[in-house]
């Protein structure tokens, strides 16, 4: 049997993901402080135990605290654990690097492609920390099922083996499995293009199409993730895998996914900027669309789907135009 030893951790970002992997953490053990930016959301935390912004139903365990001073928490965590929008996460990077301690490893629940550099995390991680040993958390997970204690598997990817390892046995438990990788990269690109795709199929369901439009989106988006992920150095196989295409049919078939509730609103003709302020949180898919186009451009890799989401987003392309485009493509072979 492999031995878990609990370790102190601190986790940074308290909207709903950090939130649920903070309380995942004390749940299992581990002494667990949770900081955020807004000092005022802390406070009210605190008082609360529980965070009524975003994840109200799930109680704090008792090994659970809101961090008053990041600097000290870090200083007496083992590991720290980032979970911001991909937009924040450079910044956020930049404001922990001074107070990280000599010991501190790094690992991170961001998934997307940074927009204005086309990097990836872990590839911001190595430009902002260097040579830190870094990890990523992927897979099919939505924050209000990890926050209630409901099975949930996921993937810890490093370059670093061992990190790996001793990660997802500090995250692992009676509801929670975690299992390991070494292609970051392939990961990663499946987290960025999952959300683009989801809005995709969330615009089909809200035009009415059937299951049949849904699962013809799927599988052509995963042709799509895996054609982008091969050209960027990744394993074709990472894509068949939790962070790939469980991610995808998590996303792409739930109501709890904001990218799906995003799109079906764009399919039943609201706008884009309507569509996103009724939501309340970051919908990651709209910065992803641009962000992986550029990507796509760039490498000259065909990714029809998410173009036509670019469009719809960026260009103003009407819904019916795109679907039109899709559907009237040169007829081809599957596997190219």
């Amino acid at each position: 049997m492999q031995t878990r030893r609990t370790e102190p951790m601190t986790v940074i970002g308290a909207g709903s993901w950090g939130t649920a992997l903070a309380i995942l953490l004390a749940r299992e053990g581990h002494p667990t402080q949770l900081w955020g930016r807004d000092s005022a959301q802390l406070d009210a935390m605190r008082q609360s135990r529980r965070n009524m912004r975003y994840l109200p139903e799930a109680a704090f365990p008792e090994e659970l605290q809101i961090a008053a001073d990041l600097p000290m928490a870090l200083k007496v965590s083992r590991d720290a654990l980032i979970a911001v929008p991909s937009h924040a996460f450079r910044a956020t990077l930049e404001g922990v690097r001074p107070h990280l301690a000599r010991h501190t490893r790094i690992a991170w629940a961001t998934k997307g492609f940074e927009l204005a550099t086309g990097l990836l995390p872990h590839q911001v991680v190595r430009e902002v920390l260097g040579d830190t040993p870094g990890a990523v958390l992927s897979g099919p997970t939505f924050a209000r099922e990890v926050g209630a204690g409901l099975p949930t598997a996921m993937t810890v990817a490093s370059a670093d083996e061992r990190f790996a390892k001793e990660l997802a046995m500090i995250l692992s438990g009676p509801s929670f499995r975690a299992y390991t990788q070494t292609d970051i990269m392939g990961v990663e690109v499946g987290g960025a293009v999952k959300n683009v795709i989801a809005i995709g199929s969330g615009i089909a369901d809200g035009m009415g199409f059937g299951a049949n439009t849904r699962v013809a989106l799927i599988t052509r988006g995963l042709a799509e993730m895996m054609r982008l992920g091969v050209k960027l150095g990744a394993l074709r196989e990472t894509f068949m895998g939790l962070a790939g295409l469980g991610d995808l049919v998590l996303t792409c078939t739930d109501d709890q996914s904001r990218n799906r509730r995003f799109g079906m609103a764009l399919g039943r003709g609201e706008s884009p900027t309507s569509a996103q302020s009724a939501i309340h949180q970051v919908v990651e898919g709209v910065p992803a669309a641009r962000a992986v186009y550029d990507v796509a451009q760039r490498l000259q890799v065909d990714m029809p789907i998410c173009r036509e989401i670019f469009g719809i987003m960026y260009e103003n392309k009407p819904v019916r135009s795109a679907v039109q485009a899709l559907m009237g493509r040169d007829v081809r072979s599957e596997a190219e």
